[in-house]
């Protein structure tokens, strides 16, 4: 074997018996057909050839590391986008560095603008901030936030999931159903989900109403909207689809305190098929985002190398998973 120091593109090529391009591509994260590809990783381990990523990002003024930009971790589903984020990238040969908001719109621009200064090679970014500014030549992929034409937003079904939520409780024997959300101050995607229920319930020409709390609210708030709907013990719904998984959560734990059944007295239904870190469970029935395929096409967008016009919405299909909260 060669000094690992003196190993070149050129050296795999050869040992690979491929054209130095191809290379070149693989080691870049282009898609390649999937047999060169093979053989260009196994020529790499063989020779045990290594990047050289510092001398790249001088020549290109661009690194290959992509910026993800994401509120926090303890969001179950925002734990294994990054999982999965890291995971596709590190496959093309790109590495992730991440950035917590937790929620500051003057961290969200600053990690933006940060951007700049890393020379990296792309943005993927979930921001709660309506007016954040995008770097210009900086390819960038928002998740479930749509910011403008020409910038790629990656998102699930959100209408198609708020009307498969509202048919799965009708499925189930519900006859009346209620919507419960958080206030944002976004008009993004996830608004969606409440048009698609909204849409379900009224072609079934069943009874339903929608119920908004403020972002952030204490759980006092969502048992006094409980209270407020509770009449000799029972509800005046029998179905509960909520915006979110974490929302789902909090509803049967405030409806258990209050003596109230789950899924018998009130079925409920939640979004993102978000699973307890550590736990393969999911918390409740749920609306199942593609949160890998999602991870995917961010990559796969941030990181085009094509001229050509992309789609600036990408709708991935969503699905329904029993979790225990509805009858099945």
């Amino acid at each position: 074997m060669a000094d690992s120091k003196r190993i070149t593109m050129k050296d795999v090529a050869r040992e690979a018996g491929v054209a130095l391009g191809t290379v070149s591509k693989v080691v870049n994260g282009v898609p390649v057909g999937k047999s060169y590809q093979r053989r260009v990783e196994e020529a790499i381990e063989r020779l045990g050839y290594r990047v050289n990523r510092q001398a790249r990002a001088l020549r290109s003024n661009k690194s290959s590391i992509v910026e993800v930009i994401l509120p926090d971790l303890h969001n179950p589903l925002f734990a294994r986008l990054a999982d999965c984020l890291c995971r596709e990238l590190s496959r093309r040969s790109h590495q992730m560095l991440l950035f917590l908001t937790k929620g500051s719109f003057d961290l969200e621009q600053s990690y933006m603008l940060m951007s700049e200064q890393q020379m990296v090679s792309g943005i993927i970014c979930l921001t709660l901030n309506p007016k954040v500014r995008i770097p210009g030549d900086i390819p960038t992929v928002f998740i479930d936030r749509n910011p403008g034409p020409g910038i790629a937003c990656v998102t699930s079904d959100n209408y198609g999931g708020g009307c498969l939520a509202a048919q799965k409780l009708l499925e189930n024997g519900c006859t009346r159903l209620a919507f419960l959300h958080t206030a944002s101050s976004l008009h993004d995607e996830t608004g969606k989900r409440r048009d698609g229920f909204v849409c379900a319930c009224t072609d079934a020409g069943i009874p339903f109403r929608c119920e908004c709390l403020d972002d952030g609210a204490p759980d006092s708030a969502l048992e006094e909207f409980l209270r407020a709907h509770q009449s000799e013990g029972r509800l005046d719904f029998d179905g509960l689809f909520c915006a979110t998984d974490h929302l789902a959560h909090s509803a049967r734990r405030a409806l258990n305190q209050m003596g109230m059944r789950v899924p018998e007295d009130v079925q409920i239904i939640g979004y993102d098929g978000a699973q307890r870190l550590g736990d393969q469970d999911l918390c409740c029935s749920t609306i199942v985002q593609p949160v890998e395929e999602m991870a995917r096409l961010c990559v796969e967008l941030v990181l085009q190398t094509s001229s050509e016009r992309i789609p600036c919405l990408h709708q991935l299909p969503v699905c329904y998973a029993y979790g225990g909260t509805t009858n099945r």
